[in-house]
């Protein structure tokens, strides 16, 4: 083992409960695919060989991440955000499109598809830590921090809400979130927030008004996932979807009906993705689904400590920031699959099954880890007197 952790350097912790999700990852989703195999075709080994591709891709792109120097992903900040608006932009008109939304760029020859947004949150986050940093002797002025600070916030949630309004939701909470650790002033913070509503009011007063424009072509999913959330209308084959997803954890009880028994998961659109959590559940338990909220417990807490422990404040943002992407995905699947939530499209970090969403969440705690290396090169236990800022 300490051979092993030669090569892998930052934080052990982050190392082993990444490496434990992946091979998680594998198990659960060859026994959550068999839905996929009825509507698609194909059988579960071919899934888990793509599954595998991802995977290998993800963490060798980690590992690279981790060797490099932070400094340089902060000099990169602008171009990887135009790089981020530009794939958001071709998407919006050339993407592939399911189910009325456009969020996927399929890469060529190889055929495999790419969601732009999962590129776009982390592009966000890294810039947001930059300016946090080069203009926060200008937080006072509105025009220098409209432009810096509030615009790429706005574009880029403008720009992902169309089709994807919960993974825009995120992000604007998030970067909220970010913008209060950096010391943004409050009441500009406020002003952020009220903006933000007021676009996603215009913008709906617009859809309703010229319907023909069909502006947000998912509106109406929207608005019927929240009220089968919230409303009283009780079961129906629409909402078949989230009540499936209770059964199962119903149906798994405290140790679950063991792996690739489940049944459940043969009537539960995505029970490999945004019902992951369900599906897991049911097979595994709700002792060992405990235990997995644990291990994202002690991710985050890592990752927090890595960035508290950073001696510079670009580290430490653009750690915290991603701690949160993380964290706030992963609650979002759990709330959905039980009902706290309306169902959304948001998968498991580093579990289900997705190419970008795994290959970007490794990509982010790469640089996690590039931090905690640069910080730390000998590797040390972490500092129990955080820096006060």
């Amino acid at each position: 083992m300490q051979n092993i952790f030669k090569y892998l350097k930052g934080d052990r912790v982050i190392w082993i409960v990444t490496i434990l999700f992946l091979g998680l990852s594998m198990v659960s989703v060859y026994s959550f695919v068999p839905i996929l195999v009825k509507t698609e075709g194909g059988t579960p080994f071919s899934y888990l060989f793509k599954h595998t591709i991802y995977i290998v891709i993800g963490f060798l792109t980690m590992y690279w991440v981790h060797r490099q120097d932070p400094k340089y992903i902060e000099k990169l900040s602008k171009f990887i955000f135009i790089i981020a608006i530009a794939l958001l932009v071709f998407t919006f008109f050339f993407g592939v499109r399911v189910n009325d939304a456009s969020r996927w760029v399929r890469v060529p020859i190889i055929g495999l598809t790419f969601q732009s947004s999962d590129f776009a949150k982390l592009a966000l986050v890294i810039l947001l830590s930059r300016r946090l940093v080069s203009n926060r002797d200008y937080f006072d002025s509105w025009k220098k921090s409209l432009f810096s600070v509030v615009g790429p916030i706005l574009l880029i949630c403008g720009l992902i809400a169309k089709d994807n309004f919960s993974t825009a939701a995120i992000i604007f909470m998030v970067s909220l979130l970010l913008l209060f650790v950096g010391k943004f002033p409050m009441s500009k913070i406020f002003t952020v927030i009220g903006s933000g509503i007021v676009l996603a009011g215009a913008l709906v007063l617009t859809h309703i008004a010229l319907p023909a424009a069909n502006l947000l072509p998912r509106f109406d999913t929207w608005v019927n996932r929240f009220f089968k959330a919230y409303g009283s209308e009780g079961a129906s084959v629409e909402n078949m979807q989230a009540i499936n997803a209770k059964l199962a954890i119903h149906n798994g009880g405290y140790t679950g009906v063991g792996v690739g028994d489940g049944d459940l998961k043969h009537y539960t659109p995505e029970a490999y993705a945004d019902f992951y959590y369900s599906s897991f559940v049911e097979e595994f338990g709700l002792i060992s689904a405990i235990f997995l909220i644990f291990l994202y417990l002690i991710l985050f807490y890592r990752i927090l400590r890595i960035g508290l422990n950073a001696k510079n404040l670009f580290d430490t943002y653009l750690s915290i920031g991603i701690g949160l992407l993380l964290l706030s995905q992963a609650m979002v699947n759990m709330f959905v699959c039980t009902g706290i939530m309306p169902v959304t499209g948001q998968n498991m970090p580093f579990l289900a099954m997705g190419g970008s969403a795994m290959v970007m969440s490794c990509v982010s705690l790469g640089i996690v880890l590039s931090i905690a290396h640069k910080n730390n090169p000998k590797g040390e236990s972490l500092n129990s007197n955080l820096k006060s800022e």
